[in-house]
């Protein structure tokens, strides 16, 4: 008994030497995957790095002045689903039967509170989608037509044509009917606002040549997506069904909140361990109420980036990264 209470209070002491005190954070990912040949196309990483660039600043724009955390993810969202580069919203991988189905959630850590859409086919922001249903309805998560209609009703940006959200390569992979996809660019973000709250969302187009109807872990709380003050918010990417079955986002903030385990640790031994030993392939960004990041992936790479401000000091550290290494952006 003495041994253990000595190593609870180690490892408790462990803990407050790890955390950091970060006036604001947000972390962004743009899909995991096979990416060695896209780390040694310059011109095409370039767009990427530029892309990740783009969204961190949108989501500091809003933070720097107070803004809350759902109103930077949100807008980081929405400027990744407008943006073909990634599988969310516009460039969308396509079902078997070559039409669009669209999932997100987003998710509150101060009162646990979440909204998520599935198989949408007519929102053309899916994640403001999941915002609604999140502050409009006694519900978690609406799907099909049944979401599409109460995106409608809300007011909600759609569309007419669900080959909106197709694009050159999407309709040269439906022509070909290509085995496989290269394409892995489920979108995420995840923040800690001025007030100390949490916040996490994901919005994706799924697996490429889905069987309709199939509804990966993006918009499942807990699976993809999960955010409690106590814990950390997470938003995953990769193999939904492996993510789904080990609750990987509420696994990550559960071993952060009982356990203590630092997040990073916490992440590697989920993404590392579980995962790979199931040949689960994907990864997540998270970070807790401390400001801590993680962001681990056992594929190729993993489109990611970070951007925090310390307390007390005026100086913003961004980071990019497509592959292994981080790239740090002025």
């Amino acid at each position: 008994m003495k041994r253990l209470f000595i190593g609870l209070i180690v490892a408790l002491i462990g803990v407050q030497l790890y955390a950091q005190e970060r006036e604001y954070v947000i972390v962004v990912h743009g899909g995991a995957g096979a990416m060695k040949g896209l780390e040694n196309n310059k011109a095409k990483a370039a767009e990427y790095y530029a892309a990740l660039d783009s969204a961190l600043t949108i989501g500091d724009a809003i933070l720097s002045r107070g803004g809350e955390g759902p109103e930077a993810v949100m807008a980081v969202i929405n400027y990744f689903e407008g943006n073909p580069l990634f599988n969310a919203g516009v460039g969308a991988t396509c079902t078997i039967d070559g039409t669009f189905e669209l999932d997100a959630s987003i998710m509150e850590g101060k009162d646990l509170s979440a909204g998520a859409v599935a198989g949408v086919k007519y929102v053309k922001h899916p994640i403001n989608a999941a915002y609604a249903v999140k502050t409009k309805t006694e519900h978690v998560m609406l799907a099909g037509e049944g979401a599409d209609l109460f995106a409608k009703e809300q007011g909600l940006e759609t569309v007419t044509d669900n080959q909106y959200f197709a694009t050159p390569k999407t309709m040269k992979w439906i022509e070909e009917l290509k085995k496989e996809s290269k394409k892995n660019g489920t979108v995420g973000c995840v923040v800690l606002d001025k007030q100390g709250n949490l916040t996490a969302g994901t919005s994706t187009g799924g697996r490429f040549k889905k069987q309709w109807g199939r509804v990966g872990d993006s918009p499942v709380i807990g699976a993809g997506t999960y955010a409690d003050n106590e814990g950390c918010a997470v938003s995953c990417t990769g193999h939904g069904e492996y993510f789904i079955r080990h609750v990987v986002a509420y696994n990550l903030s559960t071993r952060v909140k009982m356990l203590n385990q630092p997040i990073e640790k916490a992440a590697d031994e989920i993404i590392f361990g579980e995962l790979n030993a199931e040949a689960g392939n994907g990864g997540l960004i998270a970070v807790d109420r401390k400001g801590n990041i993680a962001m681990p992936f056992n594929s190729g790479g993993m489109h990611r980036g970070y951007l925090y401000k310390e307390k007390g000091k005026d100086k913003v550290v961004k980071a990019v990264g497509i592959g292994q290494t981080m790239k740090v952006l002025p």
